[in-house]
C-alpha cells in the first residue's frame, strides 16, 4: 500500500479510542470513547458500546453511556457509573450539545 493510499484510508477510517470494561460477573465489554469533558470537580466520558455483529450496532443506534473517571483504593484509574440522576441529566445535556456542535461542523 502506498503512502497516499494509507493516508486516504486513515482519513476515511480514523483511529478510535476503545476501552474494555468488565462487569461484576467478569464479562468484558468494549466501548468507543466518543467524547470526554471536565465538569465541576470531575472528568467524564461518553462511551458507545461496540458489538460483534453489525446488526447489533444498528439496533443500538445512538446509545451511549456516561462514566466518571475515578481512582480505586490503589490509585489506579477506573471508570465508575454515575448514581446522581441530576448530575447524569446535566452531563447528558452537555454531551448532546457537543454531539450537535460536531455534526454542524461536518
Amino acid at each position: 500500500m502506498s503512502d497516499k493510499e494509507k493516508e486516504l484510508q486513515d482519513e476515511e477510517f480514523p483511529e478510535t479510542d476503545l476501552v474494555s470494561l468488565v462487569d461484576e460477573d467478569g464479562t468484558e465489554y468494549e466501548f468507543e470513547v466518543i467524547d470526554e469533558i471536565d465538569h465541576k470537580d470531575g472528568h467524564y466520558y461518553a462511551l458507545a458500546p461496540q458489538f460483534d455483529l453489525p446488526d447489533q450496532d444498528i439496533e443500538a443506534g445512538s446509545t451511549y453511556m456516561i462514566f466518571e473517571a475515578v481512582e480505586d483504593e490503589n490509585g489506579e484509574p477506573q471508570l465508575a457509573e454515575i448514581e446522581d440522576e441530576d448530575l447524569l441529566d446535566e452531563l447528558a445535556e452537555i454531551f448532546e450539545q457537543n454531539f450537535d456542535s460536531s455534526l454542524e461542523e461536518e
